[in-house]
């Protein structure tokens, strides 16, 4: 089943248009603005520049006179330091005027007749200073008296004053632009509003539109997911229903042939061993050649038994239905340590598993085992068994090369095969390892209620 999706409601062309338009219209608005209020900003900069330096040349002239009177009155050198001091400062205010009044006649001409005002004021207190150097101090306080010096001074306050006037004129005029900037952007920003405000009733009806769609959209969506999941979950029960079959297929498969290996094949064998026995005691010691070859026989025979006997074993453990788990994992790890020549630690203790769980457990030592010995390069392996909290625990541990588990991938078959198995019987599997600190596999399984009461 496959859920249709509704049809895409396509949006208002003139809408976009219209959004389009309002924010070329806001980023133009603001872009001027910004370009206005840079130029205003450097023009009141330059305003406060000129203020301060007006401010400085009319201080200058202060302090060139304070410095003059009173070395005219005590004749001490100190009191040239501030009047040199002062001199400095008006000749660079008069140089940062010059540069910023070139441009404007008005403050040109004022500027021009304060410093005609200023330089006569500087010559009066140079020559009063020049006498006092001469030693003639008295003509000196005579020409200070004389009141000169005073009118010049109210000169040059008066036109510094004059020029304060025409930068407060411009400075008015400057904020008076900065209010009709900042009235052009508040047009331009209701305008803007009255615009968005427009599309958002334009488009009011078209997001309902899309809002519906979009509900529309996603209950198909959960429905179209629901029944994937749904799917996916019949098919991950089936594959898990079809490798349980063909677990328990093949375990029927294993018996089968070793039965039939045990029964026919061991038939075989004994006979051909008897008849070997007959053949031997008949012969006697009249033939040694023949007894020798016979001997050997015997020897390939009993080979072929024991091999069967392996073969059978490997199939279908015999032991586990005769002996018990406990017995047939004592067995197992006894013939791993000398095949592969590796000492088994065995700590196994009596558990209640039912048959198939019990081979289950059978298997998943006989595959970590064989793993144990293609890949580990241990010194040491580990085998237990034992009941924890309700479950039976079994690991098989070695002391090898170990190796990274997130690099094993999906080709790794031996382990999906165990964890298969014991996911199978409601059980758990638990790989552990790391490079060069060995293997840990942990199986836990619900211990059987039935034979744990028995």
């Amino acid at each position: 089943m496959h859920t249709h999706l509704p049809t895409v409601v396509k949006r208002n062309p003139l809408a976009i248009l219209l959004l389009v338009l309002a924010s070329i219209a806001m980023v133009l608005i603001s872009e001027d603005s910004n370009q206005r209020a840079a130029v205003l900003v450097q023009r009141l900069g330059a305003i406060a520049d000129n203020r301060l330096h007006l401010y400085d040349l009319t201080k200058g002239a202060l302090d060139a006179e304070s410095g003059q009177r009173g070395y005219l009155l005590t004749g001490q050198e100190e009191y040239l330091v501030p009047y040199r001091a002062a001199l400095q400062n008006i000749a660079a205010a008069f140089e940062k005027l010059d540069a910023a009044y070139s441009q404007e006649p008005q403050s040109a001409a004022l500027l021009k007749k304060l410093r005609t005002l200023t330089e006569t004021k500087l010559s009066e207190l140079a020559i009063t200073v020049q006498m006092v150097k001469e030693g003639k101090r008295q003509s000196g306080k005579d020409f200070t008296l004389s009141g000169i010096g005073q009118e010049y001074m109210d000169a040059i306050r008066t036109t510094g004053a004059d020029l304060l006037n025409v930068e407060t004129r411009r400075l008015q005029k400057s904020q008076q632009e900065v209010s009709d900037i900042l009235l052009f952007s508040r047009l331009g920003v209701a305008l803007l509003a009255v615009i968005s405000l427009f599309l958002v009733l334009l488009n009011m009806r078209h997001n309902q539109a899309l809002k519906a769609q979009q509900d529309m959209h996603q209950k198909a969506m959960l429905a179209e997911q629901e029944h994937l999941q749904r799917e996916v979950i019949r098919r991950t029960l089936q594959l898990v229903e079809l490798n349980n079959h063909l677990q328990t297929a093949r375990e029927d498969e294993r018996h089968r042939i070793a039965r039939d290996l045990h029964d026919e094949l061991g038939a075989l064998l004994t006979a051909a061993k008897l008849d070997v026995a007959r053949i031997k005691s008949r012969l006697g010691s009249t033939a040694p050649e023949a007894q020798e070859r016979l001997q050997h026989l015997v020897e390939t025979l009993n080979a072929g038994i024991a091999m069967k006997r392996r073969i059978i074993e490997d199939l279908w453990p015999s032991a586990l239905a005769n002996l018990g788990l406990v017995a047939a994992l004592e067995i197992l790890g006894r013939e791993f340590s000398k095949s592969a020549g590796i000492p088994v630690h065995c700590t196994l203790q009596a558990v209640h598993l039912t048959p198939n769980a019990e081979l289950v457990v059978y298997r998943l030592v006989q595959e970590a085992t064989t793993n144990i010995a293609k890949y580990a390069r241990a010194s040491n392996v580990w085998l237990s068994l034992a009941s924890v909290q309700g479950e039976v625990e079994v690991t098989v541990r070695d002391d090898g090369i170990g190796f990274d588990t997130q690099q094993i991938g999906n080709k790794a078959h031996g382990l999906l095969g165990m964890r298969f198995r014991v996911e199978a019987e409601a059980g758990g599997l638990e790989l552990i390892s790391s490079p060069g600190k060995g293997t840990l596999v942990r199986a836990r399984l619900p211990e059987s209620q039935v034979d744990a009461e028995v």
